[in-house]
């Protein structure tokens, strides 16, 4: 068997075309998106990072605007810059790059975030909405995710679904929202890592694996159930080049879906970010 490769770019694509289209919409009513990005420090990839989110942006009407502090900024002086773009009406989403700098906390500077313009779907109380089922934005890799899933096709419900990883980001709100009672949910979910025995007899039960570990090699063909879903989260960079945490080779004669990378997952949670941005605006116009 010869897996059907899912094109994470073609969907992104598809799903700016429509963020692009709401934005227009929202123009007409006098109300242009805004997107406010705050990196603080010097990380290197988080600059790449959100120079494609400006990108992304500027491609479907989204003004997006970057704050910048240097890499001994205080938690008091994050914090403040945060709450003025709280107030400010021109501002519908804030995203915080991580990471930030070790003397600054996240748990208080997420706390800070105004719930209404959480488009990461970070803060304590969107946390707390999406356990509830009640989630006004989606966190957005989790969110591609879904998405991804509905547009080739594949119904979460009934299914075995296992995901390598528990991390904040991904493996565990991913876990939430595909066992919640909802139309994208109703699955059996399993959430392994690294404490997981037997990996593999995990694994190889899924009718639809993610792997979100961070770590390359995780999951081989052999662990892969023949025709399954495997999604592959993970970037990580080697002397090959960026690789998944999925042999890609080996797996793909076995799913029946399979992510590249890069160019599956990870267009998808920018674009995510564009329709929680845009979705902020619709629910602030007038």
């Amino acid at each position: 068997m010869s897996a059907r490769i899912i094109d994470g770019k073609a969907l992104a694509a598809e799903i700016r075309a429509e963020v692009a289209e709401r934005a227009r919409a929202l123009a007409g009513r006098g109300v242009i998106p805004g997107l406010a990005a705050v990196l603080v420090g010097d990380d290197e990839p988080s600059k790449i990072y959100v120079g494609a989110k400006e990108k992304a942006c500027a491609e479907v009407g989204i003004t997006s605007t970057r704050h910048e502090m240097p890499q001994e900024a205080t938690l008091a002086e994050l914090l403040e810059l945060v709450r003025g773009l709280n107030e400010d009406p021109g501002v519908h989403g804030i995203l915080v790059q991580l990471p930030l700098p070790p003397q600054i906390e996240v748990l208080p500077v997420h706390e800070a975030i105004s719930v209404d313009k959480d488009v990461d779907g970070l803060t304590p109380a969107s946390v707390g909405r999406l356990v509830r089922g009640e989630a006004t934005f989606l966190p957005a890799t989790p969110f591609g995710i879904v998405e991804m899933l509905d547009r080739i096709g594949v119904s979460p419900e009934g299914k075995e679904v296992v995901i390598v990883g528990r991390g904040a980001l991904v493996g565990m709100p991913l876990s939430i929202m595909l066992a919640q009672k909802s139309p994208r949910g109703n699955a059996t979910v399993t959430l392994c890592h690294t404490r997981t025995v037997d990996l593999g007899a995990h694994t190889r039960r899924a009718d639809i694996l993610v792997v979100a570990a961070g770590r390359p090699g995780t999951v081989t063909g052999d662990m892969v159930k023949p025709g399954a879903v495997v999604v592959d989260v993970a970037v990580n960079r080697t002397e090959d080049g960026l690789v998944g945490d999925v042999d890609f080779s080996s797996a793909a004669e076995v799913a029946g879906w399979i992510t590249p990378v890069p160019g599956g997952v990870g267009p998808l949670t920018v674009a995510m970010l564009l329709v929680n941005t845009v979705t902020a605006a619709e629910a602030s116009a007038p």
